[in-house]
């Protein structure tokens, strides 16, 4: 619930067609639970890093992680977010009792991160390959580009 009316991408989109974090979460664990059960890895560790990946993220996608990074003295980064929320706010204060490979792939899931788990290196890899088809949809749904402004070296790559 804490991403169900967190945009993605747009602001304020209109309707119901646009994703949302909690959307984007869903694809992710979608995409890196399929991935895992290819290379026959752990699923259900897979997929608990997938969903807990973007709990961090502020209002107003980006621009509100920008604009807290701007007033907080140590900045904000959402992934760090994420852990207070699983270690410290949710369940009333008490966090919740996650293992340290989930906790471990929440926090490095961004590219700059190092999971420490082949789980880990998968969601961090579905991120990616979630926003990336994702944000592209959402922009072309919403008029912002169309399918014909893209390069044919993405369309033969992305599908």
């Amino acid at each position: 619930r804490r991403l169900k009316h967190k945009t993605q991408v747009f602001l304020a989109p209109e309707g119901d067609h646009y994703r949302t974090r909690l959307t984007h979460t869903l694809e992710v664990a979608q995409i890196a639970r399929t991935i895992a059960k290819a290379l026959r890895l752990n699923e259900d560790l897979t997929e608990a890093i997938a969903l807990g990946h973007d709990l961090g993220h502020t209002p107003f996608g980006h621009a509100g992680e920008r604009a807290l990074n701007r007033i907080c003295p140590e900045g904000f980064e959402h992934h760090l977010q994420s852990i207070r929320v699983v270690e410290f706010i949710e369940n009333r204060g008490r966090g919740l009792n996650l293992t340290k490979e989930v906790r471990d792939g929440i926090k490095n899931h961004q590219m700059e991160g190092n999971p420490s788990t082949l789980e880990g290196k998968v969601v961090r890899l579905c991120d990616k390959i979630a926003y990336i088809n994702h944000d592209i949809d959402d922009a072309i749904r919403g008029k912002i580009i169309r399918e014909e402004d893209i390069p044919r070296e993405f369309t033969d790559v992305l599908g």
